[in-house]
C-alpha cells in the first residue's frame, strides 16, 4: 500500500498549527474579535458544541479512506482529549466530541504524525470530498475514481480561492451509474464514464440538501478526466465572487445559480477560465492504488450463530471486482464507536482484511479484500462488538445526525430516535433487512446533515404548541432518494407528528406497502402512484394532538420536559464585518501574495492581490455605511461612493482594475504588476481612513 509524506513534515502545516496556537491565545486575550476568530477555528475543523466551553473537532478524510494506524491514533486522540468516542459522519469524517479549544494544536499535531489534517473540515471551504465507499472495488465502476477524489482534496486545500467564500462547497465522485455517492444534492457531483476507450465524467452542478433541497443540473454527460479539476477551479472562483456572503440562508452555490440562471453561471465559469491555474489537470492514478490483499494464514473457524450468519453474509457481504475476494459492510449504529471498541476491531481485523477501510455515508464502515474463509471470524469479531446486525443500506440501516447530542441547532434527539427505529423494524419488520429500495434518515434539525432531504421516509427534528406547551415533533418527508445516473428524489413535506409518534409513522407505512404495493413496485413508483395526498390521509389521525399522553411530552432519551434550545449554528462560519479587521487581514493577503510569488505560484499570488483589494475596499465601504452581499457588489458600491465623487483615481474605474484578475494568463509579469496595484491601494485607503478618522475626532 502507497505510503504518503506525513502532514507532520510538510512545512506549511508546522506553520498552521503554530499560528492557531498564537490565534487562540490572542482571542484568550482579548486581541481578537470573537467573529474572527470563530471563523479561523472553523476552517480549522474545530467547531463549537451545543454545551459551552468544549469544541467538536473535524477530521477530514478524503473520499473516507482510514486506515489501521489512523483510527488507533484517532481513538489516543480522543482518549486523551476528548469523550472516548468515534463518530462516523455522512460525509466520511470522523469527528470527536468535548475537546478543551486550548488543546486543539496539540491535538492536530499528534493527527499530523499520520497524514490527518483539520484543514477547512468546517467553515466556507471546499468541504471533505467523498465518494462511493467502494470504489476500487466496485463490479460496476468503469474505474477507480478514488485518485479522482484525492487529487480534489489535494488541489483546493489551502486554495486561496476557496480559503473564505460565502458559504461552504461540496462535492462527490461516485463510483458507477448507482451513484451510491449522491452526484445529484452535491455543489459538483461526478460519475465515471468511458467514451471511445477515454476517461471522463458526467457533471453534476448547482445541487444541494439543507433546509431547502435543490437537485443538481447535468452540465456535461461527459467531460475527460482532464479537464474536471480545471473546470472546478473556474467554478469555485466564480462562486467566490458573485455568491451571497450577508444573508447565509442564500449563500450556497446553488443559491446563485438560481439567483442568476445556469445560463449565466455557465458563462461566468467560461470567462473564468482564462485565469485558472492550470487549463488541463492529470491526476496520478497511481497515487491510490489498490491495497495489499490480507496474507496472515486462516485457520478453520465456525460462525458463532450460522442462521444469523447467513443473513449477515446475505446482506452485509458482497465479491467485488476482484474475483475471490469480498467487500464487508460493518453496521455501526448512529455512526459511534468507543475508542476500545475501535482497538479491539482493529486488532481483529488485521491479517483479515486489506489496511483501507472506507467509511461509508450511512455513518457506517466498508471492509476490503476479505476472503471467504475469513467471513465467519469477522462475523464472530463483530457480533461480540454489536457490530453484525444484518440489512446494511436497508430499511433497518437508519441515518442519523447527532441532534441535540450536541449540535448547537438540533431540535431533537435524533441519535436515540434512529436507535429505537433500527430496533423497532427488527423486531416487527425483519423482512424489511433485505429491502434496499426503502430508506430512513433522519435529521435533528431542518437542515439535512442526516440527509433525510433525500430519504424514501425522512424525519427531521421540528416542535409544535400545543395548549400553552411546546411538545418535540418530527417532520415527516416522503419520496426521496436515487434514481441513478445522476438522478434523484427530494421527499416532499407530509405532515408533523409528535416525536413520539414516529414509530407509528413508519409502522403505519410500511404495513400499508407491504398490503398494497404492485408486484415489483419499488418506494418511488408506489408513492408516485398512491400520491402525496394518500399519505397525508393515512398520517393525519397520528398528527392529531387533542390526545396526548404525558410521554408525548418528553423527547427520546430525555426524562424532563422538552424545550427547545437552538444555539447559533456554525455550520458555514460567519461574515467578518469590522472595518479595522478586514483592513489587518488585507494587509495579511499583500503578505500571502508575497511569499506565492516568490514560490512561484502566480495564481495564488494573483488571487490573494484580488482578495487584498476587496477586502480593502469593503472596509471602505463599511465605514460608511454600505454594506454589500458579494464580492461583485462590493467592487460595483466601491465605484459608486469612492470613484465618482473622486476620493479615488483609476485610469478607467476601480471594477476595471481589479477584474483584471480575469482578463489575463497567470503569469510573473501580471502578478508583480497586480500585487504593486493592490499595496498601493491599500496603503491609499489606510492613510484616507485615518484623515477621515482625524476629521471626526
Amino acid at each position: 500500500m502507497q505510503s504518503f509524506r506525513t502532514e507532520l513534515e510538510n512545512p506549511v502545516v508546522e506553520l498552521e498549527i503554530i499560528e492557531l496556537e498564537r490565534k487562540i491565545r490572542a482571542f484568550r486575550e482579548g486581541k481578537m474579535p470573537e467573529e474572527k476568530f470563530r471563523s479561523l477555528r472553523l476552517a480549522r475543523g474545530v467547531y463549537g458544541q451545543r454545551q459551552p466551553g468544549v469544541q467538536m473537532v473535524r477530521i477530514k478524510l478524503p473520499f473516507g479512506r482510514v486506515t489501521f494506524d489512523q483510527i488507533l491514533k484517532i481513538a489516543d486522540v480522543s482518549d486523551e482529549y476528548a469523550s472516548k468516542n468515534l463518530h462516523l459522519t455522512t460525509r466520511q469524517d470522523i469527528q470527536i466530541h468535548f475537546v478543551s479549544l486550548d488543546k486543539t494544536p496539540e491535538l492536530w499535531a499528534k493527527l499530523a504524525e499520520d497524514d490527518m489534517t483539520l484543514r477547512e473540515a468546517c467553515g466556507n471551504t471546499v468541504r471533505n470530498v467523498t465518494a462511493s465507499p467502494t470504489a476500487g472495488i466496485d463490479p460496476d465502476e468503469p474505474f477507480d475514481v478514488s485518485p479522482y477524489a484525492r487529487a480534489t482534496f489535494e488541489y483546493f486545500v489551502r486554495n486561496p480561492i476557496c480559503a473564505e467564500m460565502g458559504r461552504k462547497f461540496k462535492i462527490s465522485f461516485s463510483s458507477s451509474d448507482k451513484d451510491s455517492a449522491f452526484s445529484y444534492i452535491h455543489d459538483f457531483g461526478f460519475i465515471p464514464k468511458l467514451h471511445e476507450g477515454r476517461r471522463g465524467f458526467k457533471v453534476m452542478l448547482g445541487g444541494g440538501l439543507g433546509a431547502q433541497p435543490i437537485l443538481a443540473y447535468e452540465i456535461y454527460d461527459f467531460l475527460p478526466e482532464e479537464e474536471i479539476i480545471p473546470y472546478m477551479e473556474a467554478t469555485i472562483r466564480v462562486f467566490d465572487r458573485y455568491g451571497e456572503r450577508t444573508n447565509r440562508n442564500k449563500a450556497r452555490f446553488k443559491y446563485l445559480v438560481q439567483s442568476k440562471g445556469l445560463e449565466e453561471v455557465l458563462r461566468l465559469i467560461e470567462e473564468e477560465k482564462t485565469a485558472i491555474k492550470n487549463k488541463t489537470f492529470t491526476v496520478d492514478r497511481e497515487k491510490i492504488t489498490q491495497p495489499e490483499p490480507p496474507t496472515a494464514p486462516v485457520g478453520t473457524v465456525e460462525p458463532v450463530d450460522p442462521a444469523a450468519f447467513a443473513i449477515w453474509k446475505r446482506t452485509n457481504v458482497f465479491e467485488q471486482k476482484q474475483k475471490g475476494y469480498f467487500g464487508v459492510y460493518v453496521k455501526v449504529l448512529t455512526g459511534d464507536i468507543p475508542t476500545d471498541k475501535a482497538r479491539e476491531l482493529i486488532a481483529g481485523v488485521q491479517g483479515h482484511i486489506a489496511n483501507d477501510i472506507r467509511i461509508t455515508q450511512d455513518q457506517n464502515l466498508l471492509f476490503k479484500y476479505v476472503r471467504e474463509e475469513s467471513l465467519p471470524h469477522i462475523f464472530n469479531l463483530l457480533t461480540r462488538l454489536g457490530y453484525a446486525k444484518p440489512g446494511y443500506n436497508s430499511t433497518s440501516d437508519v441515518t442519523t445526525c447527532p441532534g441535540t447530542d450536541t449540535c448547537n441547532l438540533g431540535i431533537s434527539n435524533s441519535t436515540e430516535m434512529a436507535r429505537v427505529l433500527e430496533q423497532y423494524i427488527h423486531e416487527f419488520h425483519s423482512d424489511f433487512v433485505y429491502e434496499t429500495d426503502l430508506k430512513i434518515k433522519i435529521s435533528g434539525c431542518m437542515n439535512s446533515c442526516g440527509q433525510h432531504g433525500l430519504a424514501h421516509i425522512g424525519f427531521h427534528g421540528a416542535s409544535s404548541k400545543v395548549g400553552g406547551k411546546v411538545i418535540p415533533a418530527a417532520q415527516v418527508m416522503l419520496g426521496g432518494g436515487t434514481v441513478g445516473n445522476g438522478v434523484g428524489r427530494v421527499a416532499e413535506r407530509i405532515t408533523k407528528v409528535p416525536t413520539k409518534r414516529v414509530l407509528q409513522v413508519v409502522d403505519y407505512i410500511l404495513q400499508d406497502y407491504k398490503q398494497n404495493r404492485l408486484e415489483a413496485e419499488n418506494f418511488h413508483a408506489y408513492y408516485d402512484r398512491q400520491t402525496k395526498d394518500y399519505f397525508y390521509q393515512l398520517l393525519k389521525p397520528l398528527a392529531d394532538t387533542t390526545n396526548l399522553t404525558d410521554d408525548e411530552y418528553v423527547d427520546w432519551g430525555h426524562e424532563g420536559t422538552f424545550a427547545t434550545a437552538i444555539g447559533v449554528g456554525e455550520c458555514a462560519g460567519v461574515i467578518i464585518d469590522l472595518v479595522a479587521t478586514l483592513l489587518v487581514e488585507a494587509e495579511e493577503k499583500l503578505d500571502w501574495a508575497r511569499q506565492a510569488l516568490d514560490r512561484q505560484q502566480y495564481a495564488d499570488s494573483i488571487y490573494h492581490s484580488y482578495n487584498s483589494f476587496v477586502w480593502t475596499a469593503k472596509a471602505l465601504l463599511l465605514d460608511k455605511g454600505v454594506n454589500a452581499r458579494t464580492q461583485a457588489l462590493v467592487i460595483e458600491e466601491f465605484d459608486k461612493h469612492f470613484v465618482a465623487d473622486g476620493t479615488f483615481t483609476f485610469p478607467t474605474t476601480f471594477s476595471e482594475r481589479v477584474l483584471q484578475i480575469n482578463k489575463y494568463e497567470p503569469s510573473r509579469e501580471f502578478a508583480e504588476t497586480f500585487l504593486l496595484q493592490a499595496t498601493a491601494f491599500h496603503l491609499e485607503a489606510a492613510d484616507k481612513r485615518e484623515e477621515i478618522r482625524t476629521i471626526n475626532n
